[in-house]
């Protein structure tokens, strides 16, 4: 039998964010300007004949956590849900906090707890290099894998101490 060879060395890094991005609206700002404005200098390709873009999600989710607080202020339940769009976050946190029915079920009143809500999302990233790599935002971290060439990691360093929300 033949020996492995190695082929590539991958890498990974991860930043903890100061503090956590504010709320769903400046996390999407943010995920939308890597998309729309290629910030990392991606480059288009194909697979198998198929055109890829330089950049693109590839997923994306909301966490919405809601606490359920009983007449004299205390937790009487919590709820977590969780929406692949902001807009399905916005509404689906609209419906809960209105639902009179979960409101009898807890017997209390909801509040959103938007300091424990949780975004996360994917970019896949196409490196004039040709290198495929990933970029994925939480609202604590940016982790970058699947690179080998640090270059990538300067590019993706640069970028995220110009963006406020990601010192």
């Amino acid at each position: 039998m033949g020996d492995f060879l190695q082929q590539t060395i991958t890498k990974s890094a991860t930043r903890v964010l100061a503090n956590p991005i504010a709320d769903a609206a400046s996390f999407d700002t943010i995920i939308e300007a890597v998309v729309t404005d290629n910030p990392f200098d991606c480059t288009a390709y194909s697979v198998g004949g198929d055109a890829m873009a330089a950049v693109a999600i590839t997923k994306r989710s909301y966490g919405a956590r809601l606490v359920w607080e009983d007449t004299e202020a205390k937790n009487a339940g919590i709820t977590t849900d969780k929406y692949n769009t902001r807009t399905g976050f916005n509404a689906g946190v609209a419906v809960i906090m209105a639902n009179a029915q979960l409101a009898t079920a807890h017997a209390g009143t909801c509040i959103h707890d938007p300091d424990n809500d949780t975004f996360t999302a994917t970019i896949r990233c196409h490196d004039e290099n040709g290198e495929i790599y990933y970029v994925a935002l939480t609202r604590e971290q940016i982790s970058v894998t699947s690179y080998s060439d640090d270059a990538i990691l300067a590019k993706i360093e640069t970028w995220a101490d110009g963006v406020t929300a990601l010192a």
